[in-house]
């Protein structure tokens, strides 16, 4: 799944699609996501109003740890410093496993994607890691060569075949395009003497058809960005699109197993990794980690969703897709080490090993832990298209310790406030949550707005936190009905990420928004 800070992808000259755009710089309020539909007018999650009931009710709370299974956290922003999860059964860099948990100076949590000395940090799509592997088996083969026993794993290799080569080809075809932008702003720079910016395009003389159309698209795309911000965003996406290519042409499985020391085909093996939590890139992890439980009430910064909670760090999700293999390990280490609710910004459209994540949500549902996931980024309707991790397990069953969120935005219109990049589903999301400009820390020290259902599932992993901190009598199962029962309703049609008017029914479960404030009422209210 896309980190989705500031996504850019040129698909062609007369298609370019990025992050929703704010109608300004961002909503006027930072914390928007923390206020009431009744009392603010904007679908945040309620979490103000919910604290001061809380308060009123003289409710006291006992301390819960969300593990965070990401791409890595900056454990010492000032901001965070003080609800991170610390491991008091192990003595930090003695080079012991005083816990015997097998994970050796685990004091923060743990690195499923670091080796000894170095770090995982970009990774190549699963769907090319299944093309390469099923490759040196079937390459060059037809179904008449396959013996009858093979078949069935023919036929999906053809259509592994099909998928990455597609894929492939629309990636080069992006890069082609995304250089030509690149090389476009140079030739302005170059004929104007100017910076490229807005008056910089328009002063321009296109001497060519194609530098005519690219001084098109540059006056749209300037209306959205910036042009301080438009370069780097193009110089990135043109680095992480042939980085992508180029992976996907490799042996990642190699590229890994010198880095980590691991098998990654091996599903035995639990015990590998390092305690390096911030990894390459913590940007992602940090941002979410923030959402959830930024010191609350201490002047800087932001206020978190939960105000009792520790993060536990839990590294996993490199710059491409994760691992079946990473995912089921980070979660059976978050649930063995006390976590109770578990909060994943990230999903893929392929897995090799599905049975073995199923056994790991299985397992978090024995011991009694929420599992929060986001939706996608992709516009697409998840009833048609599932993503993994996914609740739907192989055996027909469903997992109820699940919850799975869409974005919104704090737009008060119709027309934008469903997140135009966010998954949707009538019978696989269960409601929507803040995901529109969200403002959060980020490593350096430092806080930024972001977008993404990655920003929507903290949310909700927050509010889940609050309310087992607050009513720890409540299992996950019950928390998320709570959750389920209690979202603020939406009578109007919105516009879909589509672009069709639908009902919020036909976008998700309950045809509604987070509401802590709602949740907590409906509790106070049952005592």
């Amino acid at each position: 799944m896309s980190k989705n800070f500031i996504l850019l992808a040129f698909v062609s000259f007369t298609s370019l699609s990025f992050a929703q755009k704010s109608e300004t710089s961002g909503p006027e309020n930072l914390n928007w996501y923390l206020q009431e539909p009744k009392a603010d007018g904007v679908y945040g999650t309620g979490a103000t109003k919910a604290y001061e009931m809380l308060n009123a009710a003289g409710k006291k709370s006992t301390t819960v740890i969300v593990a965070v299974i990401d791409s890595g956290v900056e454990t010492d922003h000032p901001d965070l410093q003080d609800v991170i999860w610390v491991n008091e059964d192990e003595i930090p860099g003695n080079g012991i496993d005083d816990d015997r948990n097998g994970y050796i100076d685990d004091v923060n949590g743990w690195s499923f994607l670091g080796g000894q000395t170095e770090d995982i940090d970009k990774e190549a799509l699963e769907l090319a890691r299944m093309y390469l592997t099923e490759s040196k088996y079937f390459a060059g083969k037809k179904a008449q060569d396959i013996p009858a026993n093979e078949r069935v794993r023919f036929a999906t290799y053809e259509k592994i075949k099909m998928a990455f080569e597609q894929e492939l080809n629309e990636k080069q075809a992006s890069l082609k395009n995304i250089r030509a932008f690149n090389e476009y702003i140079l030739r302005v720079e170059d004929q104007t003497g100017k910076s490229f910016s807005k008056e910089a395009n328009d002063t321009y003389v296109a001497n060519t058809e194609i530098d005519k159309r690219l001084q098109s698209r540059m006056k749209e795309i300037l209306d959205i960005l910036p042009a301080e911000q438009l370069g780097p965003e193009l110089k990135s996406a043109e680095e992480s699109i042939a980085n992508s290519i180029a992976m996907s042409k490799q042996n990642a499985d190699s590229i890994r197993t010198a880095i980590v020391g691991d098998d990654p085909n091996d599903l035995s093996s639990k015990i590998y990794g390092c305690n390096r939590y911030e990894g390459p890139d913590a940007m992602h992890g940090t941002h979410v980690s923030g959402i959830i439980a930024a010191t609350r009430n201490n002047g800087m910064g932001i206020d978190g969703i939960a105000d009792n909670v520790r993060i536990m760090v839990v590294r996993a999700v490199p710059d491409g897709d994760e691992r079946d293999k990473d995912v089921a390990n980070a979660i059976i280490y978050a649930v063995d080490n006390g976590a109770k609710v578990i909060n994943m910004s990230f999903g893929k459209y392929w897995t090799p090993n599905k049975d073995y994540v199923d056994a790991a949500i299985k397992y978090a549902q024995s011991k009694d832990v929420l599992l929060v996931h986001a939706a996608g980024n992709d516009g697409k309707n998840k009833d048609v298209e599932d993503s993994y991790p996914t609740r739907k397990l192989n055996n027909n069953e469903v997992a109820p310790n699940w919850i799975e969120v869409g974005a919104s935005s704090s737009s008060k219109s119709s027309k934008t406030l469903i997140a135009d990049f966010s998954n949707y589903g009538a019978t696989s999301v269960d409601f929507f949550a803040p995901g529109v400009d969200i403002y959060s820390t980020v490593p350096d020290y430092s806080y930024e707005n972001a977008s993404g259902t990655s920003m929507a599932s903290p949310a909700v992993a927050g509010v889940a936190a609050m309310i087992r901190s607050y009513f720890p009598e409540l299992t996950a199962v019950q928390v998320r009905e709570v959750l389920m029962a209690t979202t603020t309703k939406y009578n109007k049609k919105v516009v879909a990420p589509n672009g069709e008017k639908l009902k919020m029914t036909e976008l998700c479960i309950t045809g509604g928004f987070v509401n802590a404030a709602n949740a907590v009422n409906y509790l106070l209210e049952k005592k």
